[in-house]
C-alpha cells in the first residue's frame, strides 16, 4: 500500500481587529505557545511565530488533512476564547476577518524564519500594511484597496 508524501510550508499573517495593538508583550509568548499547541493538535508542524502587538506571522509545515480556512479558523477562534478567559485584554479580543497565507519552498524557509523572528526590527521602517500589501504583489494576488487590513483606528 502506498503512504503520502507532501511538503507544504505556508506562512499565515492575521491582525487583531481593527488593528488594535492589544497583543501585549507581557504575555505574547504564552500566546505563541497556546496557538503552536493548535497547530500540533492538528498535526501540523509550527516552524516559527512572532509578530507585533497588532498582528503576527505563523511558519507552519502543514498536512494534507485539513483545510487551510480550518486550521485558520481554528487558530483565530481558539485563540481568542483563550485570550479572554486569561483576561488578557480588557474588554473584547478580535481577530480581524481574513488572513494571508503565504506557501514557501523548503529553499526560502531560512529566509522566511528570520524575517518573521526579526518582525520588531522591520517594522521600525516598514508599516504592516505596506508589508501585506508588498506580500500580496509578490506572490501576484489580485486584491482591492478596500479588502486589505483595516488600519488603526
Amino acid at each position: 500500500m502506498s503512504d503520502t508524501y507532501t511538503t507544504i510550508h505556508l506562512q499565515f499573517v492575521l491582525a487583531v481587529r481593527n488593528r488594535e495593538g492589544t497583543i501585549h508583550a507581557s504575555w505574547k509568548d504564552e500566546l505563541y505557545k497556546y496557538i503552536t499547541g493548535i497547530v500540533q493538535h492538528y498535526g501540523h508542524k509550527m516552524i516559527c511565530i512572532n509578530g507585533m502587538p497588532d498582528h503576527i506571522h505563523i511558519l507552519i509545515g502543514m498536512r494534507p488533512t485539513q483545510s487551510v480556512a480550518d486550521l485558520v479558523r481554528e487558530i483565530k477562534s481558539n485563540s481568542s476564547k483563550w485570550i479572554k478567559e486569561k483576561k488578557f485584554v480588557a474588554g473584547i479580543f478580535e481577530w480581524q476577518a481574513g488572513y494571508g497565507a503565504f506557501s514557501y519552498s523548503k529553499s526560502h524557509l531560512p529566509n522566511v524564519i528570520n524575517y518573521i523572528k526579526n518582525q520588531e526590527l522591520h517594522h521600525k521602517t516598514v508599516s504592516f500594511r505596506a508589508e501585506y500589501v508588498s506580500f500580496l504583489e509578490e506572490f501576484e494576488i489580485t486584491h482591492e484597496e478596500k479588502h486589505i487590513f483595516q488600519e488603526l483606528v
